[in-house]
């Protein structure tokens, strides 16, 4: 079994993943400690989706480079990456902007 990441690092970067990808529709903040507003507007949730994106994508980074070798990052891994999470995205932007305001 050398060679396999261990399972709780897979875990704790997808658990990272699906906290950070709705984290924009959750919340009236900037950035989750800035200050308050009435609505935030969609670029600063997609800006913030992208940061998390970078942040989480690092942590995964980290983990695996203490776990050994760190493989190169090529160009696919990005786009497969980006898609995993606005997959991940997809039920806080379901909750913010397609549920019945009732």
């Amino acid at each position: 079994m050398t060679g396999l990441v261990p399972v709780w690092a897979v875990s704790v970067v997808l658990v990272a993943a699906l906290i950070a990808a709705n984290l924009p529709f959750v919340n009236e903040r900037l950035f989750v400690l800035g200050p308050r507003s009435e609505r935030k507007p969609v670029a600063w949730r997609l800006l913030e989706l992208l940061v998390y994106a970078g942040l989480t994508a690092v942590l995964g980074r980290v983990l695996e480079s203490k776990l050994g070798q760190a493989s190169p990052l090529r160009w696919e891994f990005v786009a497969v990456w980006l898609c995993v999470f606005l997959t991940l995205a997809f039920p806080g932007f379901v909750w913010r902007y397609l549920r019945k305001q009732g």
